[in-house]
């Protein structure tokens, strides 16, 4: 599994608390293409593939109120899907906020990780995403290690 967090996603925990309240406000983005080497990093010639939100509706995804054993799960009562918007094999994705047009960045809050069906950070029923078709994220969890 792949895991990466910005420098500015670092440096905001550092300065004004926890990686929740870092994330408000932000979408998942799945793309297509060769993952950046890392979540500073501009998303070069990726694709973006879909967009998940609230509901498939825009709104900002939610976590679990609180962590529980070192792990932050999304809001199991939160809806987080979208449309697909192009076909392609979903390689990559980044928390961020919708105004991250995804350049190289050190200030910008992101967390990137791997996508497969499974051992992956964002694990699918299937990698290979059909434009118009929708697609639910029904598990994530961020985990901070232990000791």
């Amino acid at each position: 599994m792949s895991l990466m967090i910005s420098t500015g996603l670092a440096n905001a925990q550092l300065t004004t608390g926890g990686i929740k309240s870092a994330l408000t406000g932000m979408l998942m983005y799945v793309y297509a293409g060769t993952e950046p080497v890392n979540a500073d990093a501009a998303l070069g010639a990726a694709q973006l593939l879909l967009t998940v939100s609230d509901a498939g509706a825009g709104g900002a995804l939610t976590f679990a109120a609180n962590a529980v054993a070192g792990v932050l799960e999304k809001n199991p009562s939160q809806v987080w899907q979208g449309t697909v918007a192009l076909t392609g094999t979903a390689t990559f994705c980044r928390l961020a906020l919708p105004a991250d047009a995804g350049g190289s960045s050190t200030t910008a809050i992101r967390i990137q990780g791997d996508v497969g069906v499974v051992g992956k950070f964002l694990n699918l029923s299937s990698v290979a995403l059909t434009a118009s078709s929708l697609q639910k994220v029904d598990y994530l969890a961020l985990a901070q290690p232990l000791q």
